[in-house]
Protein backbone atom coordinates (compact mmCIF):
# COMPACT_ATOMS: atom_id res chain seq x y z
CA UNK A 1 0.00 0.00 0.00
CA UNK A 2 0.99 3.64 -0.65
CA UNK A 3 -0.29 6.77 0.80
CA UNK A 4 -0.15 8.91 -2.75
CA UNK A 5 2.29 11.33 -1.40
CA UNK A 6 5.41 11.28 -3.56
CA UNK A 7 8.77 11.01 -2.69
CA UNK A 8 11.00 12.24 -5.31
CA UNK A 9 10.74 11.83 -9.12
CA UNK A 10 13.04 9.76 -10.64
CA UNK A 11 13.44 9.01 -14.43
CA UNK A 12 13.35 6.15 -16.53
CA UNK A 13 17.19 4.83 -17.47
CA UNK A 14 16.94 2.04 -19.82
CA UNK A 15 14.28 -0.45 -20.81
CA UNK A 16 14.31 -3.71 -22.07
CA UNK A 17 11.57 -5.82 -24.16
CA UNK A 18 11.85 -9.82 -22.40
CA UNK A 19 9.54 -12.28 -23.78
CA UNK A 20 6.61 -9.98 -25.08
CA UNK A 21 6.85 -7.68 -21.45
CA UNK A 22 9.11 -5.18 -19.89
CA UNK A 23 12.51 -4.94 -18.03
CA UNK A 24 12.50 -1.57 -16.46
CA UNK A 25 16.03 0.02 -15.17
CA UNK A 26 14.37 3.01 -12.79
CA UNK A 27 17.02 5.68 -11.90
CA UNK A 28 16.06 7.17 -8.12
CA UNK A 29 17.05 10.23 -8.47
CA UNK A 30 17.68 11.57 -4.31
CA UNK A 31 15.26 8.74 -2.56
CA UNK A 32 16.78 7.15 -0.16
CA UNK A 33 16.98 3.33 -1.05
CA UNK A 34 19.02 2.42 2.14
CA UNK A 35 15.94 0.71 3.68
CA UNK A 36 14.58 -0.98 -0.19
CA UNK A 37 15.34 -4.78 -0.34
CA UNK A 38 14.85 -7.12 -3.27
CA UNK A 39 11.07 -7.96 -3.35
CA UNK A 40 10.23 -4.62 -1.74
CA UNK A 41 7.53 -2.39 -3.78
CA UNK A 42 7.83 0.93 -5.73
CA UNK A 43 5.55 3.20 -7.19
CA UNK A 44 5.73 4.52 -10.72
CA UNK A 45 3.21 7.16 -11.84
CA UNK A 46 1.57 5.05 -9.10
CA UNK A 47 1.95 1.20 -10.29
CA UNK A 48 3.07 -0.91 -7.77
CA UNK A 49 6.16 -2.50 -8.94
CA UNK A 50 8.61 -5.10 -7.58
CA UNK A 51 12.13 -4.25 -7.00
CA UNK A 52 14.03 -7.27 -8.94
CA UNK A 53 17.63 -5.59 -9.34
CA UNK A 54 18.89 -3.24 -6.81
CA UNK A 55 22.15 -0.81 -7.01
CA UNK A 56 22.87 2.46 -5.53
CA UNK A 57 20.16 4.38 -7.21
CA UNK A 58 18.98 2.32 -9.25
CA UNK A 59 16.61 -0.50 -9.21
CA UNK A 60 14.91 -2.74 -11.78
CA UNK A 61 11.26 -3.94 -12.03
CA UNK A 62 9.68 -6.60 -14.92
CA UNK A 63 6.14 -5.45 -16.29
CA UNK A 64 3.76 -7.81 -17.25
CA UNK A 65 1.88 -7.09 -20.43
CA UNK A 66 -1.56 -6.93 -18.72
CA UNK A 67 0.34 -4.02 -16.66
CA UNK A 68 1.27 -2.45 -20.08
CA UNK A 69 -1.40 -2.14 -21.60
CA UNK A 70 -3.53 -0.53 -18.68
CA UNK A 71 -1.03 2.10 -17.69
CA UNK A 72 1.43 4.65 -19.16
CA UNK A 73 4.57 2.53 -18.66
CA UNK A 74 4.79 1.31 -21.43
CA UNK A 75 4.85 4.45 -23.36
CA UNK A 76 7.23 5.86 -21.37
CA UNK A 77 10.66 6.80 -23.73
CA UNK A 78 14.26 6.62 -21.66
CA UNK A 79 14.80 9.67 -20.10
CA UNK A 80 11.17 10.18 -18.82
CA UNK A 81 10.95 11.62 -15.32
CA UNK A 82 8.48 9.33 -12.87
CA UNK A 83 6.66 9.61 -9.70
CA UNK A 84 8.10 7.55 -7.36
CA UNK A 85 6.80 6.15 -4.06
CA UNK A 86 7.97 3.68 -1.76
CA UNK A 87 5.63 0.81 0.14
CA UNK A 88 4.19 2.49 3.41
CA UNK A 89 5.08 1.42 6.75
CA UNK A 90 2.70 0.79 9.62
CA UNK A 91 4.79 3.99 11.67
CA UNK A 92 4.00 6.16 8.21
CA UNK A 93 1.93 8.82 8.04
CA UNK A 94 -1.19 9.07 5.88
CA UNK A 95 -0.71 12.33 4.24
CA UNK A 96 -2.97 11.14 1.25
CA UNK A 97 -5.36 8.32 1.00
CA UNK A 98 -4.31 4.76 1.03
CA UNK A 99 -3.51 3.61 -2.75
CA UNK A 100 -2.73 0.42 -3.70
CA UNK A 101 -0.73 0.73 -6.60
CA UNK A 102 -3.38 -1.20 -8.91
CA UNK A 103 -4.36 1.29 -11.54
CA UNK A 104 -7.61 1.03 -12.93
CA UNK A 105 -7.36 2.62 -16.24
CA UNK A 106 -5.67 5.16 -18.16
CA UNK A 107 -7.01 8.75 -18.63
CA UNK A 108 -5.97 11.77 -20.17
CA UNK A 109 -5.59 15.76 -19.65
CA UNK A 110 -8.73 17.73 -21.53
CA UNK A 111 -7.00 20.54 -20.28
CA UNK A 112 -5.30 22.92 -18.24
CA UNK A 113 -5.37 26.59 -17.34
CA UNK A 114 -3.79 28.69 -14.11
CA UNK A 115 -6.26 29.52 -11.25
CA UNK A 116 -4.15 31.89 -8.64
CA UNK A 117 -1.29 30.22 -7.73
CA UNK A 118 -2.58 27.01 -8.65
CA UNK A 119 -3.26 25.16 -12.23
CA UNK A 120 -6.42 23.56 -12.32
CA UNK A 121 -6.61 20.57 -14.53
CA UNK A 122 -9.62 18.83 -16.48
CA UNK A 123 -9.40 15.09 -17.01
CA UNK A 124 -11.31 12.76 -18.82
CA UNK A 125 -11.29 9.06 -17.35
CA UNK A 126 -12.31 6.30 -19.20
CA UNK A 127 -16.17 6.28 -18.83
CA UNK A 128 -16.25 2.35 -16.81
CA UNK A 129 -14.32 4.36 -14.18
CA UNK A 130 -16.26 7.42 -14.04
CA UNK A 131 -18.77 6.02 -11.17
CA UNK A 132 -16.39 5.63 -8.62
CA UNK A 133 -15.12 9.69 -9.00
CA UNK A 134 -17.19 11.62 -6.83
CA UNK A 135 -16.91 16.08 -5.80
CA UNK A 136 -14.21 16.22 -2.66
CA UNK A 137 -13.52 12.69 -2.87
CA UNK A 138 -9.65 11.14 -3.35
CA UNK A 139 -8.43 10.14 -7.05
CA UNK A 140 -5.03 8.66 -7.58
CA UNK A 141 -3.50 10.05 -10.33
CA UNK A 142 0.46 9.05 -11.87
CA UNK A 143 0.82 7.95 -7.61
CA UNK A 144 -0.75 11.46 -6.23
CA UNK A 145 -3.29 11.28 -3.92
CA UNK A 146 -5.73 14.43 -5.39
CA UNK A 147 -8.71 16.29 -4.12
CA UNK A 148 -11.66 15.60 -6.74
CA UNK A 149 -13.11 19.36 -7.05
CA UNK A 150 -15.46 18.48 -9.46
CA UNK A 151 -17.59 16.44 -11.61
CA UNK A 152 -18.89 16.50 -15.37
CA UNK A 153 -20.10 13.00 -17.32
CA UNK A 154 -16.52 10.76 -16.90
CA UNK A 155 -14.34 14.21 -16.92
CA UNK A 156 -13.27 16.25 -13.52
CA UNK A 157 -11.29 18.43 -11.83
CA UNK A 158 -7.70 18.88 -9.87
CA UNK A 159 -6.53 21.98 -8.25
CA UNK A 160 -2.35 21.49 -7.92
CA UNK A 161 -1.02 23.79 -5.88
CA UNK A 162 2.86 25.05 -6.39
CA UNK A 163 4.48 22.73 -4.13
CA UNK A 164 2.54 19.33 -5.88
CA UNK A 165 3.69 20.92 -9.47
CA UNK A 166 7.65 21.55 -8.22
CA UNK A 167 7.37 17.97 -6.92
CA UNK A 168 5.96 15.72 -9.21
CA UNK A 169 5.85 15.47 -13.16
CA UNK A 170 2.08 16.81 -12.96
CA UNK A 171 4.44 20.19 -14.17
CA UNK A 172 5.06 18.44 -17.77
CA UNK A 173 1.21 17.56 -18.30
CA UNK A 174 -0.47 19.31 -21.25
CA UNK A 175 -3.40 18.68 -23.60
CA UNK A 176 -3.82 15.03 -24.31
CA UNK A 177 -1.34 13.97 -22.10
CA UNK A 178 -2.13 10.16 -20.94
CA UNK A 179 -2.18 9.43 -17.35
CA UNK A 180 -2.86 6.48 -15.12
CA UNK A 181 -6.18 6.37 -12.79
CA UNK A 182 -6.49 4.66 -9.51
CA UNK A 183 -10.10 5.15 -7.82
CA UNK A 184 -10.47 5.37 -4.38
CA UNK A 185 -10.81 1.59 -2.95
CA UNK A 186 -13.27 2.66 -0.56
CA UNK A 187 -15.62 2.79 -3.83
CA UNK A 188 -14.77 -0.74 -5.12
CA UNK A 189 -15.40 -1.87 -1.68
CA UNK A 190 -18.91 -0.05 -1.45
CA UNK A 191 -19.65 -1.15 -5.18
CA UNK A 192 -19.31 -4.81 -3.87
CA UNK A 193 -21.15 -4.54 -1.18
CA UNK A 194 -24.09 -3.34 -2.96
CA UNK A 195 -23.66 -6.06 -6.08
CA UNK A 196 -23.68 -8.65 -3.01
CA UNK A 197 -26.55 -7.30 -1.42
CA UNK A 198 -28.23 -7.50 -4.56
CA UNK A 199 -27.16 -11.09 -5.25
CA UNK A 200 -28.24 -12.16 -1.75
CA UNK A 201 -31.86 -10.12 -2.53
CA UNK A 202 -32.51 -12.67 -5.65
CA UNK A 203 -30.62 -15.72 -4.17
CA UNK A 204 -33.03 -18.81 -3.54
CA UNK A 205 -30.98 -19.71 -0.10
CA UNK A 206 -33.00 -19.43 2.57
CA UNK A 207 -32.91 -20.24 6.63
CA UNK A 208 -35.29 -22.95 5.61
CA UNK A 209 -33.97 -24.46 2.78
CA UNK A 210 -30.34 -24.22 4.97
CA UNK A 211 -32.10 -26.35 7.69
CA UNK A 212 -33.14 -28.66 5.18
CA UNK A 213 -29.60 -29.38 4.05
CA UNK A 214 -28.31 -29.61 7.13
CA UNK A 215 -26.51 -26.90 7.56
CA UNK A 216 -28.46 -24.92 10.12
CA UNK A 217 -30.75 -26.21 13.34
Amino acid sequence: MFTGIIETVGKLASQQATGGDMHLHINTGDMDMSDVNLGDSIAVNGVCLTVVELSKQVFCADVSNETLSHTTLGQLKVGAPVNLEKAMQLTTRLGGHLVSGHVDGMGRVQSRRNDARSVRFRIEAPKELAKYIAAKGSVCIDGVSLTVNQVEGACFDINIVPHTMSKTIISNYKENTQLNIEVDVVARYLERLLLADKENANSNITMASLRDAGFSL
